[in-house]
């Protein structure tokens, strides 16, 4: 499992948090501690530290890495709510907010279009929404607005494979859609013509960016006086939310609660991207709380 999961930007997330002995931590999206390990092999508390994922194959992957650490099995905004109830503050916060290697490569999991898959995309098992009731359900019209608001397409592709999608239901599985969404597409593009689509409906399926809009605003709450955030984001939704909250935050002056470190965000280098390539989308901020 560790092979398949790379922490992306990790020195960066390393310099931009600056972790010191003894300080307490929180991984809002711990996936499989790649982040993790490396901040607390030197903040060596364990104790004070917290680390949250909904996905419940992380969840135990976590509980048998870590010892003697809370980890909490929920989204990170009903886990930011927990946390503020019973009065935790961190010094040191983190939440990468990016699908992880393990789920897209999980054929099961319904995230990728490399095999024929099941129609889930759930993060979380646990919840009844999935992206077979999306695909073979939905009304024309929502198939289209979703298309078009969470995948970015423009707005007559998405009103036509909205229609192509309903006039060929049912559709049993992964491979099928993004067949059906290929043969549509015409002209050469360095991705696969299901891309946009396949996000869409993973972003409604876990309610992705209502989540993160929900979040923001408490992250503030859980940092501690001097405390540093890092967030990591790869699509240019969820970063515009992260970077308005964090433009809108730092332009209040003295009642400002964050500055942010860095105005334009940190993307990976050379280097990383030979050995991981799908970090090439990834963007850090990094804030302190003040």
């Amino acid at each position: 499992m560790e092979k398949l999961h790379i922490p992306v930007l990790l020195s960066e997330v390393l310099a931009g948090l600056n972790p010191q002995a003894g300080e307490k931590y929180l991984d809002l999206t711990a996936g499989y501690g790649g982040h993790a390990e490396k901040i607390l092999d030197v903040t060596q508390n364990y104790k004070d530290s917290v680390l949250v994922d909904r996905d419940e194959f992380a969840v135990e992957y976590l509980k048998g890495k870590f010892k003697d650490i809370t980890i909490i099995h929920d989204d990170f905004y009903s886990a930011m709510l927990q946390l503020l109830e019973s009065g935790k503050t961190f010094d040191l916060i983190l939440a990468d907010f990016g699908v992880s290697s393990p789920q897209l490569d999980m054929g099961s999991r319904g995230f990728t279009f490399k095999e024929a898959a099941p129609l889930d995309m759930r993060m979380d098992k646990r919840q009844t929404l999935t992206a077979d009731k999306i695909v073979n359900h939905w009304s024309e019209r929502d198939l289209a607005n979703i298309f078009e608001k969470y995948g970015e397409e423009k707005p007559g592709r998405a009103k036509m494979l909205a229609k192509e999608i309903v006039h060929h239901r049912p559709i049993k599985d992964t491979k099928e859609l993004a067949d059906l969404i290929k043969s549509k597409t015409h002209g050469f593009s360095k991705t696969h013509p299901a891309t946009r689509i396949f996000q869409a409906i993973r972003i409604v399926v876990n309610d992705e960016l209502g989540i993160i809009e929900k979040s923001l605003p408490l992250l503030p709450k859980l940092l501690n006086k001097n405390g540093r955030l890092a967030i990591i984001t790869f699509h240019s939704l969820e970063d515009r939310l992260v970077k308005d909250f964090l433009k809108e935050e730092t332009s209040l002056g003295e009642e400002s609660e964050l500055k942010q470190k860095n105005k334009k965000p940190i993307t990976a280098g050379n280097e990383e991207l030979f050995i991981n390539p799908r970090a090439r989308s990834a963007k850090l901020r990094i804030a302190v709380r003040n």
